[in-house]
């Protein structure tokens, strides 16, 4: 047995390292890399793995915890922000779909109505992870265009606990169940509710001030699965206690910390997840009606495209940007699979049934991204309009990132949260931030060194990020780990004399600070004009120094692997600055 399971994991690995890379060269995206792979591994390719719905089972993990991230992104103030954008085109999408589905399956198919309605709400649902990779790939995400289409895929988000619990209602053998009760349900929520606002920061402030980062990383799972069980107990999904999880810290001073601590497992689970649905793709049924469900796919894919490229016009939006928008969320979606597994499970469709309408979303998620390709191979004849703007397009994006929030990187943030500015402050002293965060600061518990907690902090949109920490060598790590990954990334940083100036200078630093520095010249400014120097001529003697000091240690970097030579040069600067001084005194 644990032969068999180191051997199964290799298998997962080795089709995810040779078809993800192979997908994302040929720009037809991961995810359909991962439904491959898993059509080769499983029971209806190569028979390397036979228990296909065992797999599956264990890494809907990996969509409880995409839930929980998707709940740490939707802030109030966010959510407030794309409203309109939300209610109008997400929910517009959603009902149109969802009832133009229903409407063909209830009168062509002949379905029954509960049939019908499950099938019409998993079809209205786009994969976001599909969509959201596309529209990174071509740069779109941070367009007017593609924050209409972000906005879609966050109704869709927020619509998935709804229609999982509309389909659990629809169950007869839930109705009758002597357990679960609203009440029960509703108690469970307020307690959760309750849990979130009064112990989650404080355990986690606890973690950071004495745990480590394996702690960390333990306590954020121990969090998110905690209250995702504490949820299916009572009867509703564990996806609506990963959710609710995920809202209860969106706002939390640890929120890009617990998205960093969870990406990995989120992605390893969720890359688990598409190659267990395409193990479980059936691949007989589709050889026996190859052209039914072929065609249905390019139906449904159609569908929505009309349906979202009409609504994305009616915004204002360009056909050409709106049509290629349509197409990136056109495919069915991953959570189609949850749903249909769901209505299995409960008995509201049968074996065959979700069959189709899995292999149908599979198959649409093949074609999305061929298909998205011939489009943009056609000429584009409103390349010369104006382009548009839209206000979202910044929304929780920074400009600027602070590496360190003490007195020294607190003035920089004043100044761009005065000037409206969008920046995002990290700390690794948790005391510390919820001191801060008592004057209305927003800055986030985290490791600046980190590289994922760089990236959930929104390093990729920063155009600048100010290394303010105390610590030198904290701070030549961030500059490493930056320059490393985000060279194009301005770099502004702190240094607390001139050996840290040499260091970082070295490492890439493209604007370095000494801490004491202008304050020790202001001070300089003061003795003189106390002493009885005018004005004027103390401001020339301390420009004077500065000019100089400045000069010198640029030499100094220059040679900073050179002691022999650094001592020359410090030398010969105080001898050229007293000989400057005694020319001053000459006139």
């Amino acid at each position: 047995m644990e032969f068999d399971t180191i051997f199964n994991a290799i298998i997962f690995l080795a089709a995810a390292v040779i078809a993800v890379p192979l997908f994302k060269v040929a720009r037809l995206g991961a995810i359909l890399g991962y439904l491959v792979a898993g059509v080769v591994i499983g029971p209806f390719g190569l028979e390397f793995i036979d228990q296909a719905e065992e797999v599956l089972h264990f890494a809907e993990l990996g969509v409880v915890l995409l839930l929980f991230v998707i709940g740490l992104e939707l802030n109030p103030e966010k959510l407030w922000q794309m409203r309109n954008l939300i209610a109008g085109l997400g929910a517009g999408q959603l009902a149109v779909t969802a009832v133009t589905v229903f409407g063909i399956v209830l009168l062509i198919f002949n379905q029954p109505t509960n049939i019908a309605v499950v099938i019409g709400l998993a079809l209205a649902l786009s994969s976001t992870a599909f969509a959201i990779q596309l529209m990174s790939e071509r740069d779109l995400l941070g367009s007017g265009i593609g924050q209409r289409g972000f906005a879609i895929l966050l109704m869709q988000d927020l619509a998935v606990i709804p229609i999982l619990l509309t389909v659990q209602s629809m169950s007869q053998q839930q109705q009758d169940a002597s357990h679960l009760t609203w009440w029960m349900a509703a108690l469970s929520i307020i307690g959760v509710l309750i849990a979130g606002r009064y112990l989650l920061n404080p355990l986690l402030r606890l973690i950071a001030r004495y745990g480590s980062s394996e702690i960390m990383t333990a306590a954020t799972l121990l969090i998110v699965l905690g209250i995702a069980l504490t949820m299916e107990e009572v009867g509703f999904s564990m996806g609506l206690g990963a959710f609710t999880a995920g809202i209860l810290l969106a706002n939390s001073s640890f929120r890009h910390q617990l998205e960093a601590e969870i990406e990995p497992f989120k992605g390893l689970l969720l890359g688990l997840f598409f190659i267990s649905i395409g193990m479980n793709l059936n691949l007989p049924l589709l050889l026996e009606k190859p052209l039914l469900l072929i065609a249905a796919a390019l139906c449904l894919i159609a569908l929505k495209t009309a349906i979202i490229a009409a609504l994305l016009k009616f915004s204002g939006a360009l056909r050409k940007d709106s049509i290629r928008i349509a197409l990136m969320l056109a495919q069915g979606g991953e959570f189609a699979f949850v749903i249909m597994t769901q209505a299995l499970d409960l008995k509201i469709v049968d074996a065959n049934i979700a069959a189709h309408v899995s292999l149908i979303v599979g198959l649409s998620m093949a074609f999305t991204a061929p298909i998205l390709m011939l489009f943009e191979l056609l000429p584009d004849k409103s390349s010369g309009s104006k382009k548009e703007y839209d206000s979202t397009s910044n929304i929780d994006e920074p400009e600027v990132i602070i590496a360190g929030f003490g007195r020294f990187g607190q003035i920089a943030g004043r100044i761009l949260s005065a000037n409206d500015i969008p920046f995002t402050a990290l700390d690794k002293d948790a005391a510390h931030i919820e001191f801060v965060k008592r004057f209305g600061n927003k800055v986030f518990y985290g490791d600046a060194a980190r590289l994922d907690l760089l990236r959930a902090a929104g390093i990729e949109h920063a155009r600048l990020v100010l290394v303010a920490v105390n610590d030198p060598s904290d701070a030549e790590k961030i500059v490493t780990t930056i320059n490393e990954h985000y060279p194009d990334v301005q770099l502004v940083v702190r240094a607390r004399d001139r050996n840290s100036v040499l260091k970082l200078r070295a490492l890439g630093a493209d604007c370095i600070v000494r801490e004491t520095f202008a304050s020790g010249l202001s001070a300089a400014r003061h003795v003189l004009t106390g002493i009885g120097y005018s004005n004027e001529r103390a401001e020339y003697k301390v420009n004077v120094f500065k000019h100089h000091d400045q000069g010198l240690l640029d030499q100094q970097v220059a040679h900073s692997d050179d002691m022999d030579k650094l001592v020359e040069i410090a030398k010969e600067g105080r001898k050229e600055l007293s000989q400057l001084f005694e020319k001053d005194k000459e006139l």
